[in-house]
């Protein structure tokens, strides 16, 4: 157990502390470095069969092209993408399911809110931690995108999340499995005793530290003054081969290794590990800086005797995991890991099948000494013809083709088996990458497929999801401790204020849904919810719409649909009931008159029937006459037919003044109506326009 013998009392001036470092002498400084460097070897040889079949993951995924002479010099080496087909197909539903800006964050309300006070307080924590991951923070979601494209084919990557004081806000940035040493037996993150972040730094970066107070003051070490180091081994060899680049020689802008470790150290020599965080140079194992891994004097657990027996840490780290590892590693396994040894075997078949066709079309042979040919190389053209000395039977006989077969059918159809259980691991099937199962498939058994084969994913988003909200968890605790009294954000001024954040961190959550893999699920979602709010009283209505809106992803949800409570408010009772009241004697008055001008129409109606009828015996009787002088019976038909078109006229005249009449009443009730109600009930006949209508055998109508 590492020993000091200098005691660093535990109060406020150390916790406050921006480096303890001072406070040792040289030689504990010394033997303090050379420890942490042999944890930090320990832990990374744990974890050296892990590394190991992580780069050969990467390589894969990467397509790197190994040196390949075997069967001959040339021969193909084809990297069959598998990996990355399987990565690119998680990553494409992912990263829209899981980041669904522009809200990420919620609070859950908890308990009774009868005044809608922890609504409004979990609302305004939603919308400004939303909006410290993507506008204040404007690396996090790039970071995030870039984590769940390397999860699927590591296993598993890390954020590190913190205030940072030279930004001014938290940060939440991210930390690749390699960069992160830990004890591959640990059981998780936060019960490790020691991780270590290996961390790049350029002499800028380390001549700020020293003036800032931050880092001893090493200006005058060797490995200051001189050309950075970097850490050189089989790792970086290999990533450099991906990168299609060599280890660039050093100069003075290689940045130097420096390890962070998160470990347990007794400095107050009271027999309790506490948390600090060591910080060292790695060539040299200078020590830089030491700080406590606890933000106050509430961390700390005492008994009645005031003796420390917890204190519990600040954790920086979280794991985001993709399938946990059956050996019980702390590092989880992804499509590199399973996919490995099928994607291996599938291009050893590919190559193996490009070879025999290689060989089958360009294949030599053997010579005899009877063909009189001249030595060389020959090369033909489409039509063209060579002379040689020899007669046809003895080229025919002297010429032997070397025996070769065509590219093999088994082969083929094994590479086909690997490709399509590798596909069904890595859930990749035609119907999940958007391929046609067949013009008579029916719709409802092609969903059940694609719902059957997004199951494997959706175990993989709730882990997501979850390392989610821990992440999201240490931002609330950051703002708790870190954010002014009252802090305006956003582009309307939202006000937003520290004690919001002294409520239950456990109620923090991402926005997103861990069960939803694709667009589809969430609007056939929301879809049923929407059904069902119109089916059943109690849903807030305007909560539905909204979420329907958002599953199709509309912009500016707030200008298209505001909410009822923007909609402008109705009349009053006593107005509404006038209105009604007067609106049943209109249309009572209304009835009788439109009764009234009907029965003048049939009277109208009988009135041309008998004219027609005195027009009919008057043309009879002038027909029957002979030139007999009838003419005073005619004259009294005459007369009997102009006194019935007179009283015509005047009923049509009595019919088309009342219409008149009713439409300037519709109207004037029209036009009375200030927009406070409707003009009319349904059913209310309306005159506009209106025409008498015709009458069988009425001259003028």
């Amino acid at each position: 157990m590492l020993t000091f013998e200098t005691k660093i009392k535990l109060d406020k001036e150390t916790i406050d502390s921006p480096n303890l470092a001072e406070k040792l002498s040289d030689r504990e400084l010394t033997r303090l470095g050379n420890w942490v460097w042999d944890g930090y070897n320990k832990d990374k040889q744990s974890r050296g069969r892990w590394e190991r079949r992580t780069q050969a993951a990467m390589d894969l995924a990467m397509q790197v092209q190994k040196d390949k002479n075997f069967p001959w010099a040339g021969c193909s080496n084809v990297a069959f993408p598998l990996i990355t087909i399987a990565t690119l197909q998680f990553h494409s539903r992912a990263y829209p399911a899981i980041v669904t800006d522009p809200d990420l964050v919620k609070y859950r309300v908890v308990g009774d809110d009868p005044t809608g006070e922890l609504k409004a307080r979990a609302l305004r924590i939603g919308q400004h931690m939303s909006y410290q991951l993507l506008d204040e923070d404007q690396a996090w979601e790039e970071q995030h995108d870039r984590l769940l494209i390397n999860v699927p084919i590591v296993g598993c990557a890390f954020k590190k999340t913190y205030y940072s004081g030279e930004a001014g806000h938290n940060v939440s940035e991210l930390v690749l499995a390699q960069d992160l040493v830990l004890d591959y037996y640990a059981k998780s993150v936060e019960s490790a005793s020691r991780k270590t972040h290996v961390i790049p730094l350029t002499r800028n970066d380390i001549y700020s530290g020293i003036h800032s107070g931050i880092y001893c003051d090493v200006s005058r070490e060797s490995w200051y003054t001189q050309v950075a180091v970097p850490e050189t081994g089989q790792t970086t060899a290999r990533q450099n081969t991906r990168d299609g680049q060599d280890t660039p020689a050093s100069d003075e802008d290689t940045p130097f290794t420096t390890l962070e470790q998160h470990c347990l150290l007794d400095l107050d020599g009271d027999g309790y590990r506490e948390p600090y965080i060591v910080t060292i140079e790695a060539s040299s194992k200078c020590v830089l800086r030491i700080v406590t891994r606890f933000d106050s004097d509430k961390a700390i657990e005492r008994n009645s005797y005031g003796r420390i027996v917890r204190i519990n840490p600040t954790e920086y780290f979280t794991k985001y995991g993709f399938i946990p590892s059956p050996d019980g590693g702390i590092y989880d396994i992804g499509f590199g890991v399973l996919l490995g040894p099928l994607n291996e075997s599938t291009n050893s078949l590919l190559n193996q099948l490009i070879d025999a066709g290689t060989m089958s079309n360009s294949a030599g042979g053997f010579l005899g000494r009877g063909a009189k040919i001249r030595g060389g190389v020959y090369t033909f053209a489409p039509l063209e013809w060579k002379r040689v000395d020899s007669t046809g039977d003895d080229l025919r006989k002297s010429i032997f083709p070397l025996p070769t077969r065509e590219p093999s059918a088994v082969l083929f159809n094994l590479l086909s088996l690997l490709i399509n259980y590798t596909n069904r691991v890595a859930g990749t099937t035609d119907t999940l990458v958007g391929e046609s199962t067949g013009q008579n498939t029916p719709a409802q058994t092609t969903q059940t497929m694609m719902e059957q084969g997004l199951k494997l994913f959706n175990a993989i988003f709730k882990r997501v999801w979850r390392s989610m909200k821990e992440e999201y968890k240490k931002l609330y605790l950051l703002n708790r401790t870190y954010l002014p009294n009252t802090t305006a954000f956003g582009p309307n001024g939202e006000k937003i204020l520290r004690e919001d954040y002294l409520g239950d961190s456990n109620q923090i959550t991402p926005v997103a849904n861990p069960d939803v893999t694709s667009n589809q699920q969430q609007i056939q979602l929301a879809m049923t919810i929407k059904q069902q709010a119109m089916a059943t009283p109690g849903y807030k209505i305007d909560e539905v719409e909204r979420n329907l809106l958002r599953a199709l992803h509309v912009d500016g949800i707030d200008v298209l649909y505001p909410g009822p409570d923007k909609i402008p408010q109705g009349i009053p009772e006593k107005i509404q009931l006038a209105q009604l009241k007067l609106q049943g004697q209109q249309m009572v008055l209304e009835a009788e008159m439109q009764q009234f001008a009907m029965e003048m129409m049939e009277e109208r109606r009988l009135n041309t029937a008998k004219i027609l009828e005195l027009e009919a015996k008057s043309a009879k009787l002038l027909a029957e006459a002979g030139g007999v002088d009838r003419g005073q019976e005619i004259a009294a038909f005459q007369t009997a037919i102009g006194a019935l078109k007179a009283h015509d006229d005047a009923l049509r005249s009595r019919v088309e003044l009342m219409l008149k009449t009713m439409e300037k009443r519709n109207e004037s009730t029209e036009s009375s109506s200030d927009g406070t109600g409707v003009s009319g009930l349904a059913g209310t006949p309306s005159y506009t326009g209106t025409t008498l209508p015709a009458i069988a055998g009425n001259p003028d109508a």
